[in-house]
């Protein structure tokens, strides 16, 4: 019979004829943490009695949510992953590598695989065609021990996407658009799958931000087919040979289909404090915001740089306004250097900051003051999620983002393009 992406992998991994709903054991092929779930994840794994990984090279301690550490605390929870690392012989990426989620699309996940983390956003590496979730530690734990866990095969609400975007709009306003559309819980314990012909010429950077932001619609995987775009993406990343094709069969069964107008789309902004809480950018125009954050595992990568930079160019931040920038990894960072991203950026007075998650979590590097607002590029804006339950996040994409710099006050990005 005909499979989804999600019941395919989970049959191939699982070693059985899987259909939503079933429950499988299946292999785990890549199982991380980052230094904010990590500490309780390694205890775990010490408590239940284990001592050898099951794969060492695909078990990954990641230094990335406070980075560099903003605290005694913190740094003491970084001593324990890298002795972990250390002492057992698993990856470590230290502090500057950059965010997990984007490392592992750029390293490590592959089209078939199934990889989990201590994380809700390791569903990002769904865009390679990977079957990606996020775990508890405790499961995490497990998966490093033995390899292999449990899953509900879940049911799958097909995304058809058709037409062109408008200039102006991008990967971020669809997936806003679309989880506004359904509701933060609209797709609970569901696989996401995208396709139709918008997505098909859609670049691996906005399949990343789409499959990032799934779980905002509370769903278990956000996926895609690994196409020849995705072989384009590996062999640039070195990684020809970890290329496979995958899809869905042509007569699958869906809970049901969405299909959005890609054509019809307009720039989107979630207002706080819930993701769902959705309106266009130029219904909130006017609106002051005291900071504008562009980077994190949904818009760090570096073709949201250029959007930004090529939007800030010759000018400069509102002087009301900061500006701070977090590229997504070390090789982000380095492109958008040679590029003259960077320098653009700077030009306009923004903050460049070390790749990682940097403000997004409400650790360091921006927190924000009271009554203040931020206008982010990150994928969360409940209250108190940039460290300070008395401000207020709005989420948008980076053309908005660099926009809103300029002007100080939420801003259409084709009134300035």
């Amino acid at each position: 019979m005909a499979k989804t992406l999600a019941e395919k992998i989970l049959s191939h991994k699982s070693g059985l004829d899987a259909r939503a709903g079933d429950i499988v054991v299946a292999q785990v092929d890549l199982a991380f943490v980052q230094d904010t779930t990590g500490p309780l994840t390694l205890r775990e794994f010490e408590a239940g009695g284990f001592d050898q990984l099951a794969d060492k090279e695909r078990t990954i301690l990641f230094l990335d949510h406070a980075a560099p550490s903003p605290n005694q605390q913190l740094s003491t929870d970084h001593i324990l992953l890298r002795r972990f690392a250390e002492k057992r012989g698993c990856l470590l990426s230290d502090v500057g590598q950059g965010v997990c989620h984007q490392i592992v699309a750029e390293s490590f996940a592959r089209p078939g695989d199934i990889v989990v983390g201590a994380d809700s956003h390791t569903v990002t590496a769904g865009a390679l065609g990977a079957f990606a979730t996020g775990m508890g530690s405790s499961d995490i734990a497990v998966a490093f021990a033995l390899g292999k866990t449990w899953f509900r095969v879940p049911e799958t609400i097909r995304v058809v996407t058709s037409g062109s975007f408008q200039k102006g709009v991008y990967a971020k306003d669809l997936i806003l658009h679309l989880i506004g559309q359904i509701g933060a819980d609209g797709a609970t314990y569901k696989a996401l799958e995208f396709g139709g012909d918008a997505v098909d010429l859609m670049p691996i950077s906005d399949r990343l931000t789409i499959a990032n932001m799934s779980v905002e619609a509370g769903a278990k995987a956000g996926l895609f087919a690994a196409d020849d775009l995705t072989r384009d993406y590996l062999t640039k990343q070195e990684r020809g040979n970890d290329y496979q094709p995958i899809a869905p069969d042509n007569d699958a069964s869906y809970q049901k289909t969405i299909d959005i107008d890609a054509v019809g789309l307009e720039p989107t902004v979630s207002r706080p404090h819930s993701v769902d809480n959705t309106a266009l950018a130029r219904e909130l125009e006017g609106t002051r915001i005291q900071q504008v954050f562009i980077g994190t595992c949904t818009n760090g990568r570096l073709e949201d740089l250029a959007v930004a930079a090529s939007i800030l160019k010759g000018k400069k931040r509102h002087p009301q306004t900061r500006l701070i920038v977090a590229p997504a990894s070390r090789k982000v960072l380095l492109e958008a250097i040679e590029t003259g991203y960077i320098k653009t950026l700077v030009e306009a007075e923004a903050v460049i900051i070390s790749p990682g998650c940097g403000a997004c979590l409400g650790l360091h590097q921006g927190v924000l003051g009271d009554g203040e607002a931020c206008l982010s590029t990150a994928n969360r804006n409940f209250k108190g999620r940039m460290g300070n339950p008395e401000a207020f996040i709005y989420l948008a994409s980076p053309a908005t983002a660099a926009a809103t710099a300029i002007t100080g006050r939420i801003t259409d990005p084709r009134e300035v393009l």
